[in-house]
């Protein structure tokens, strides 16, 4: 069973329209990618769909909460899909939407600049 919540807490964008110069595209992506943790979050879908607490122990240091508000931005972004299992215990599966498939060559991107200048 899919869900579909509406988060009224999550921000909202900065700008409606991002058409202020050249640089505005650039805001637009950082603005739904930027995060402490959605950048790795990103990462670690672009392999497979993960549960939540597979996600948490591969983040280390991330806080539940912390992780819950990434994702649910990384969702209403539309990069995230969650889906709901209607089984006890409850059971949600993360995985990139084709919108988050596309960050694919940007997050391999920053992984290898990241590795020669870490």
């Amino acid at each position: 069973m899919d869900t579909v919540e509406t988060h009224t807490h999550l921000p909202a964008q900065r700008f409606e329209n991002y058409d202020c110069s050249e640089g505005c595209p650039v805001e637009a992506a950082l603005e739904q990618i930027s995060g402490k943790w959605k950048g790795l979050i990103i990462f670690h879908l672009m392999q497979e769909t993960l549960r939540f607490n597979e996600l948490s122990r591969r983040l280390s240091g991330v806080t539940q909460r912390s992780l819950t508000k990434q994702l649910r931005e990384l969702e209403a972004s539309g990069i995230v899909h969650r889906k709901v299992f209607a089984v006890v215990p409850p059971k949600v599966e993360y995985r990139l939407t084709d919108k988050g498939r596309e960050l694919h060559d940007v997050i391999e991107a920053l992984r290898s600049w990241g590795s020669r200048y870490r």
